[in-house]
């Protein structure tokens, strides 16, 4: 697209491809936990949108949507690897609790009651549902997870582009699936319910507490702790 006096069109050209941009920041949050915002993934693609329009060359024998599509992941991978998504102190609080959850476990052959983590933490239970709180938004998948062995740099890169398709990763995303599925049906009754109604019925926390009857806050302190042992569980896969 060129403009009357025969120069590009930017603003024309990023209207058009906006849409690409918008696509591939909801492809990519389907991999990646809520903390992280699509209109930030979606403003930093808009960059790496005007970024393929400076920088392409027609020369170079490669469609510019193909161009466009490999500058604007670029630009989104980027940002979540400058951003810390959670507090340094919050992550460590969270390790915590799961690092008590996964010994309790182990000792109990059970998932252990909140007075149990409280105590394996040597809290009381006040303090501890303080701290549950305090850690809200902690997700099932960190962005530090996607991290591969021997500091592997190009693991978010991988799991984030679509590559070829490979059989092997596809059967291990398959028992990693049903591995998350058994381990939700192992969480205390009311757990399930809240992780259902959050992330099968797309209901918000304040939903959730006016069916169960309960505060908002104690709704966000449980749905913490269901991700807490889901995360101790998960671990060996």
């Amino acid at each position: 697209m060129y403009t009357a006096k025969g120069q590009l069109d930017r603003d024309a050209l990023i209207r058009q491809y906006s849409p690409l941009v918008r696509r591939l920041a909801h492809h990519m949050m389907a991999k990646l936990p809520p903390s992280v915002q699509v209109d930030d993934l979606i403003q930093v693609g808009l960059i790496g949108l005007s970024e393929a329009l400076t920088r392409f060359e027609a020369s170079q024998g490669v469609q510019f949507e193909t161009f466009a599509t490999q500058r604007i992941r670029g630009a989104m991978i980027d940002e979540l690897r400058d951003n810390d998504w959670m507090s340094r102190g919050s992550r460590k609080s969270q390790k915590d609790i799961e690092a008590a959850l996964h010994r309790l476990e182990h000792r109990l052959g059970r998932s252990p009651s909140e007075r149990e983590i409280a105590a394996e933490l040597r809290m009381d239970l006040e303090d501890y549902q303080t701290l549950l709180a305090k850690v809200q938004g902690t997700q099932l998948v960190y962005l530090e997870d996607m991290s591969g062995a021997d500091g592997d740099d190009s693991f978010l890169d991988r799991h984030l582009v679509d590559n070829d398709v490979d059989p092997l990763q596809m059967l291990r995303d398959q028992r990693l699936r049903q591995a998350l599925v058994d381990a939700i049906k192992l969480l205390p009754e009311r757990e399930q319910h809240i992780m259902s109604m959050y992330y099968e019925q797309d209901m918000n926390l304040k939903e959730i507490a006016a069916v169960l009857g309960v505060t908002e806050s104690r709704i966000c302190q449980l749905h913490s702790q269901s991700i807490a042992r889901l995360r101790a569980k998960m671990r060996a896969h």
